[in-house]
């Protein structure tokens, strides 16, 4: 975005008015992102706190001819690598199976009133989907929230984890693959 670029120009030049404006609008999709990633929420909030920090730290390093949001996924996304490296994170294979019953952030749904009803199915879709996408391995659940929670192109993506278009859409294409038979499998 253009308005973007010109909140952090004026960051840059002292205006803390500006930055704010940046975390109000980039603090969901970060803290949707961090969340699942970590699906814990006061660890998503400290860590999603701690990536702002580090965005202020860095603005300076922020070239425009990119777009913002990507620069600024791709600080979370390394703040995220250096979390789990200091964690040392297992790794698992894909044909490895994973822990049931973790709890994550719940998936936001526009409060359009339904009936309670629809309320209780929608809350229990959000339960499955939750627990199908804490299933996911890290890399493939994180390629996953980007580009169907926070919306990103696969373009975005790609530059982010510097890897290839082809391999991005791989990737979310297996992530959803995966979903559809942990999904078919829960009752």
């Amino acid at each position: 975005m253009n308005d973007d670029q010109d909140l952090v120009r004026r960051a840059l030049r002292g205006d803390q008015g500006a930055f704010e404006m940046i975390v109000r609008r980039y603090q969901q999709p970060v803290l949707n992102y961090v969340g699942r990633m970590v699906r814990e929420r006061e660890l998503a909030l400290d860590i999603s706190q701690d990536v702002f920090l580090k965005v202020y730290a860095g603005l300076r390093s922020y070239r425009p001819q990119y777009k913002f949001s990507t620069w600024l996924f791709k600080v979370a996304s390394n703040y995220m690598i250096d979390y789990w490296r200091k964690k040392k994170i297992a790794t698992r294979s894909l044909d490895h199976g994973f822990d049931d019953g973790e709890d994550c952030p719940p998936i936001q749904v526009a409060a359009d009133e339904p009936s309670v009803a629809r309320q209780y199915e929608l809350r229990e879709l959000r339960g499955k989907l939750e627990a199908a996408i804490a299933e996911l391995p890290p890399a493939l659940r994180e390629l996953f929230v980007w580009r169907h929670v926070n919306g990103l192109s696969y373009e975005e993506m790609a530059e982010i984890k510097g890897i290839p278009v082809g391999t991005v859409k791989n990737r979310v294409f297996l992530a959803k693959e995966m979903l559809k038979t942990i999904l078919e499998g829960k009752p």
